[in-house]
């Protein structure tokens, strides 16, 4: 598509969300503004508490920008500030945010159909189901393509076949995803790497590059995580960078940073919300009631990718935090698991006396501890009766609880991942059966 340049007027005027009080690391330098703890109120022990934990559960790297500057940045074991690590699916994020550079500057439509940059037969689906599928569907998860059949990350014509109509079914389909780097290099005429780095990379300082990684289908972006922390700050400042205006169009921001459709109402464009009445989460077709991660702040936007690379981008606290390492609890890992209880950590940061230490949702609906093999204790919320309480499995089938007073008996059910909630309800809680 011929770049379409009456677009330049529309997007005249840059629109900086948090400019006047951002910090942004220069380019081309290891120099990076810091910010002490004490001058948030963060008590020492704490923030002890939240490294270890952290570290405990097989953590690579974790930094926690403030206004920008760095407040906390810590590696373990070999890792350094200059190790390179994978952002797994976190790095979809930045192909959301490509492709609005892309549409903006007229090289593509993401009301288009796929195939007007793909052509016909890019899939195994007939060319009137084909000819349904367009870009936004591939950036929202709703294309209607079966992604239980075999290898989900499997781009081949072969692999993709027609289930639902586009728009009717969400479903975390990794193959679709992926195509939108073809879709992107052939409307721009460019490898997808290349604009990438002229677009996203390069102007904002990051380092890294896109290599498969996983699979012979993949695209896995690896980078330094002061890169991570880099590109959560641009989405922090809703696409500018300083003055630098990375992304124009607020209008596709705000889009792919709200509930792009009425499936999955935690889900934008290829970036996980929280805050929302309730969510869906991968390789699972039911709807939970209630918040993704309900001990982190409802505006926080979210890059989350396999192995618990977490991208956490909060406007109201002008905070960004990034972990990168291996899977926090072996196979059993959700990615929204183990970011909840980063939040619950952080949540604690700040000193305080008596009472007020308790934590922030100490009358919620929790379960200690968890992950957990055998037993967890239960706390109510205030007036919450014991018989409303239900236990679910991923598939939303109601389990057998056996209770002995405040404490649940975990031994008899299978490994997986389980919620917690009360009828009537909208309180809930992940479970982890190990």
């Amino acid at each position: 598509m011929a770049r379409n340049l009456f677009l330049l007027g529309m997007l005249a005027l840059p629109c900086t969300l948090n400019a006047q009080s951002l910090y942004f690391p220069p380019n081309g330098s290891t120099t990076w503004d810091t910010l002490s703890p004490a001058t948030l109120g963060w008590c020492p022990d704490r923030i002890d508490s939240l490294v270890n934990f952290v570290g405990s559960r097989n953590t690579k790297a974790l930094l926690i920008l403030k206004d920008g500057k760095i407040v906390l940045e810590h590696y373990y074991g070999t890792f350094t500030q200059d190790s390179l690590w994978y952002w797994a699916s976190a790095g979809k994020t930045l192909t959301a945010m490509l492709t609005g550079i892309a549409q903006e500057e007229g090289y593509l439509d993401i009301d288009d159909a796929t195939s007007t940059y793909l052509g016909t037969g890019w899939t195994s689906a007939t060319p009137a189901q084909e000819a349904q599928i367009t870009v936004r569907n591939q950036l929202t998860m709703t294309t209607g393509l079966d992604d239980g059949l075999g290898d989900a990350d499997c781009t081949d014509p072969s692999c993709l076949h027609y289930l639902a109509d586009p728009g009717t079914r969400w479903a975390y389909h990794n193959a679709p995803y992926t195509l939108l780097d073809e879709v992107i290099a052939s409307a721009t005429g460019s490898t997808f790497s290349s604009y990438f780095n002229s677009r996203i990379r390069n102007p904002i300082g990051m380092d890294g590059f896109w290599f498969p990684g996983g699979s012979p289908y993949n695209n896995v972006y690896y980078s330094r995580p002061r890169s991570m922390a880099r590109y959560g700050l641009l989405a922090l400042n809703g696409g500018v960078w300083n003055t630098d205006t990375i992304l124009h169009d607020a209008g596709y921001f705000t889009d792919m940073t709200t509930p792009s459709q009425g499936l999955n109402d935690s889900y934008g464009y290829l970036w996980w919300l929280n805050g929302q009445p309730s969510f869906m989460i991968p390789s699972v077709q039911f709807v939970f009631p209630g918040m993704l991660m309900p001990d982190a702040p409802a505006d926080m936007i979210c890059g989350l990718g396999k192995n618990d690379q977490l991208l956490n981008v909060v406007p109201s606290q002008n905070m960004v935090v990034v972990r990168m390492g291996n899977e926090a609890y072996g196979s059993l890992s959700v990615a929204t698991v183990f970011n909840n209880e980063i939040w619950q950590y952080i949540n604690q940061l700040t000193c305080t006396t008596g009472v007020a230490d308790a934590p922030a949702r100490a009358s919620a609906l929790s379960a200690y501890p968890n992950p957990s093999a055998h037993h967890v204790t239960i706390t109510l919320p205030a007036n919450a009766n014991w018989n409303d309480l239900r236990l679910t499995d991923a598939l939303g089938r109601g389990v057998l609880i056996r209770r002995n007073g405040t404490m649940l008996d975990l031994s008899a059910l299978p490994a997986g991942t389980y919620t917690l909630s009360l009828r009537g309800s909208l309180e809930h809680t992940r479970l982890v059966k190990q």
